[in-house]
Formats: C-alpha cells, sequence, structure tokens
C-alpha cells in the first residue's frame, strides 16, 4: 500500500480511502487503546477519537516517518487523555510521590506468553498501568511520561518499579502455582 498517496487521497476528501486507511489500521490500534484502558467497549471509544483526530489533523502527518507510528502516537495521547477525563480512572489515576523499590531477585528462568503478559499488565491498577505501558511497551522515558501525565519524574519512575514489582510477584506465583500443579499430578 502506498501511503502517501491514500494520505494524499483521505485530504482530498476520498471517503473510500479514508475508510481503507481505518481498516488497515483500525485492528492493531484497537490493541493500543487495549492496552490502556479496563474494558474493551472503553478501548472502542478511545479508537473513534482517536481516528476523529487522525482524519482532523491528518494535513500534520509529513510523511517523513511510518504513518502507523504517527496514528499510534496520536492513539496512545487519546487514551492518556481519555483515562484523565473518565471518571471512573480518575481516583485510580492519582499519582504519589514515594521512595523508588528497587526490584531485585528477578528469576529469568520464568517463561511466560506474551498473551499471559499482558492479561497480567491489565490487571494492574490503571496509574500502575499507564505508566507500565507508556515505559515499557511504548518507550518513553520517565521525563517524558511525567511531561504527559503531569508527574515528575521521581513519581513515574517510582509507579514503574511498583508495577514491575507487583508483575514480577504475579509471574512467580503464577510459576509456582503451575510448578505445584505439574508436581501434584505426578
Amino acid at each position: 500500500m502506498d501511503h502517501r498517496q491514500l494520505v494524499k487521497d483521505c485530504l482530498k476528501g476520498n471517503i473510500a480511502a479514508q475508510k481503507q486507511l481505518y481498516n488497515y489500521y483500525a485492528d492493531s490500534m484497537l490493541g493500543v487503546c487495549y492496552r490502556y484502558t479496563k474494558s474493551m467497549a472503553d478501548a472502542e471509544d478511545v479508537l473513534q477519537e482517536g481516528f476523529v483526530k487522525v482524519f482532523k489533523f491528518l494535513q500534520q502527518y509529513k510523511s517523513q516517518g511510518e504513518l502507523g507510528a504517527w496514528i499510534r502516537q496520536i492513539m496512545v495521547n487519546t487514551a492518556i487523555n481519555y483515562l484523565k477525563k473518565n471518571s471512573r480512572y480518575q481516583s485510580d489515576l492519582l499519582f504519589t510521590d514515594s521512595t523508588l523499590h528497587l526490584v531485585s531477585g528477578d528469576d529469568p528462568e520464568i517463561l511466560l506468553s506474551a498473551k499471559e503478559l499482558a492479561e497480567l499488565i491489565r490487571q494492574l491498577p490503571p496509574g500502575y498501568q499507564t505508566i507500565f505501558n507508556l515505559h515499557a511497551v511504548e518507550g518513553y522515558s520517565h521525563v517524558e511520561i511525567g511531561r504527559i501525565l503531569g508527574i515528575n519524574e521521581g513519581t513515574s519512575r517510582s509507579q514503574y518499579a511498583r508495577a514491575r514489582n507487583l508483575l514480577i510477584s504475579w509471574i512467580k506465583k503464577n510459576s509456582t502455582d503451575s510448578k505445584t500443579e505439574t508436581y501434584a499430578r505426578q
């Protein structure tokens, strides 16, 4: 697919091109939105709002980077704004300044499928989940996360460390439970 031509056609108001752009990216962007929300319905709302922004600001896309990356950035920002303004998430997005908890004793022998890890990440409280996704999945620095969420860098680091600790403890518990189940069957 020629993304440059598709963008040009979309900017001319070609509905077929707009539909093609949406269909090409919708599934993968829904996954991005779902990582930040607690339900598929919320993720679909974020996706729709995100694509409204994509088409509204498409003239700002300069074809210098990958179109998918540009759309992904809009989806992440839309998801974060959705979390901030949705009362269901606001109480869970309170970030507090506290000391950083170091993570130690990581067990490299624990194997987990990507799907299992994604489900564990979704079980994190929304504040932890947001920071974990922004840092570990999207690759933002803690300084950038602080700017995006209106918190200081140390808070981002602390929340990330707590999310990571929680995930590690869940993974270890899951691994221990699995081993116990396996040994019990023998």
